[in-house]
């Protein structure tokens, strides 16, 4: 485990849902990664690049809802702008996406 926090700092990251709306390859990026567009309905589409091309094919990706951190300050990924975390368990090599187990509406928080 890492160190702890309070309650008030885990307060401070906004976790939502959203659905992938776009996949594209990210040739550029030191490890294979995807880049995503995320619909997150009113907070609109975001864009991540993702290391999830061991499980994931860019067909299967597109339309799954997956959880995010939508407040985080975005990130120069080569010429690629990243405006948001994508969440998944490490297996490794592996990531494993968090998605909830039913539809929800895009923008939904996560807590």
């Amino acid at each position: 485990m890492s160190q702890t926090i309070t309650f008030e700092g885990f307060a401070k990251i906004d976790l939502r849902v959203g659905t992938i709306i776009e996949v594209l390859d990210f040739p550029e990026a030191r490890n294979p990664a995807y880049k995503l567009m995320i619909d997150f309905g009113d907070l609109g589409v975001k864009k991540s690049s993702a290391q999830i091309t061991t499980l994931y094919k860019k067909e299967d990706l597109l339309n799954k809802q997956i959880v995010c951190v939508v407040n985080f300050k975005p990130k120069q990924i080569g010429k690629f702008m990243s405006e948001c975390l994508v969440l998944g368990a490490v297996n490794g090599k592996d990531v494993i996406l968090l998605n909830p187990e039913n539809r929800v509406k895009n923008g939904s928080t996560v807590s």
